[in-house]
């Protein structure tokens, strides 16, 4: 959401680097691969791809700081009132944030079209420096089985603390 509000150009491209990959090693996106923001936005989305959503932190305009600032006081304005985070990814145990704190969330990220488009897309293919296409594929099982529901937006995670989570909104039955 701070990305979109930031209105910064999607078709950019940002180059992952060393930086991305000491932070998250076990990750397919290797150092010189460029992709268009709207490509980072959905790796980190569809597929919890987490040197891809560490590299839109970086390039956001003040960097990590000012990414992780602006992500707090996003939090705050949608009264998110035990949410704090630290980094992009979300994988530090210094972020945390309540189940009310992801409804509320998932309910303002629901407004962005973007968001909704990109969370729920099934698979996606990028291609690396050396021009090998990678196929990704959305992390939420009931994405890819396609079991009938009316899936919103979605996303998502897995932590030692937390176990595997995912936050859905859907229309199911009516």
């Amino acid at each position: 959401m701070v990305v979109l509000d930031a209105g910064l150009d999607m078709n950019e491209y940002i180059t992952i680097d060393a930086r991305d990959a000491a932070h998250y090693r076990s990750s397919r996106l290797t150092v010189g691969t460029s992709l268009t923001r709207r490509e980072v936005m959905l790796l980190s989305l569809m597929s919890s791809e987490n040197r891809a959503a560490y590299a839109l932190g970086r390039t956001y305009p003040g960097g990590l700081y000012a990414f992780t600032q602006a992500m707090n006081a996003k939090a705050r304005m949608l009264g998110m009132n035990g949410a704090n985070f630290v980094d992009p990814s979300g994988l530090s145990p210094s972020n945390q944030a309540s189940a009310m704190d992801l409804a509320k969330m998932v309910n303002a990220a629901s407004q962005y079209k973007i968001v909704r488009q990109l969370s729920t897309a099934e698979t996606a293919t990028v291609y690396t420096p050396m021009g090998r296409a990678l196929v990704y594929h959305n992390s939420n099982r009931l994405i890819s089985r396609n079991m009938g529901w009316n899936i919103g937006m979605q996303k998502t995670g897995t932590l030692s603390a937390a176990g595997k989570c995912v936050v859905i909104q859907a229309v199911i039955n009516g």
